[in-house]
């Protein structure tokens, strides 16, 4: 199983895709979220929200995004990253290769 995740700005969809776990840095401290969470919604702290894109311990891709604080809604294995402004990591994920299917939005 994989999450569906969703990293959204205050102008756009920035990436959207499946993953395997997600990691945030909250208000309460760090969030990892795998399938089967528990529907949770979480105020983020500026820094980087990761995306592992390969699954757990595949050693896949990873998507790092910087966010300047927002939230982080947990639900139905969906994940949803709202931030002010996001700025996307060049890692290769969701490019070519790998199994991530995620894709920068348009």
């Amino acid at each position: 199983m994989t999450l569906r995740v969703q990293v959204v700005s205050a102008e756009k969809e920035v990436w959207s895709g499946e993953a395997g776990i997600v990691v945030a840095r909250t208000t309460d401290g760090e969030i990892g979220v795998l399938t089967g969470h528990q529907p949770t919604l979480a105020v983020l702290l500026e820094g980087e929200v990761r995306v592992g894109t390969g699954g757990i311990g595949s050693g896949g891709d990873a998507l790092t995004a910087r966010i300047d604080g927002g939230f982080l809604s947990v639900e139905n294995d969906t994940v949803l990253v709202v931030a002010e402004r996001v700025t996307i990591a060049d890692t290769g994920a969701g490019t070519s290769g790998g199994r991530s299917s995620g894709r920068p939005a348009a």
